[in-house]
């Protein structure tokens, strides 16, 4: 099995008023999805707050919000093709981007 981390992409605005029956649907969507990849689970992940880019030259604030990498999962598969898989069956916001993480 490889590693695969995927990057979740968009911000639902559900999540601006939490007590939104909408927001439980969401919710259960991702628990849901979570449950039925559970053998493939690394690290669950976490969202993400704001952050920083750093270079040599300078720290740049990063986006938060619908174009913004807001989240991460890191999942076993055995290839790409199942990785994407797996990525494809998560309740997307607005997209999923998925990377293997090379053994050094």
């Amino acid at each position: 099995m490889k590693k695969f981390v995927l990057l979740f992409v968009g911000f639902d605005p559900v999540w601006e008023n939490p007590s939104d029956p909408a927001a439980a649907e969401v919710k259960k969507a991702w628990g849901n999805w979570f449950e039925s990849i559970k053998k493939n689970i690394v690290d669950g992940g976490n969202p993400f707050g704001p952050g920083k880019e750093v270079t040599k030259a300078d720290v740049k604030n990063l986006p938060h919000g619908p174009k913004a990498e807001v989240g991460y999962t890191i999942i076993n598969a055995k290839d790409m093709d199942e990785a994407v898989k797996i990525a494809q069956s998560a309740p997307i916001i607005t997209s999923v981007r998925v990377y293997e993480a090379m053994s050094m």
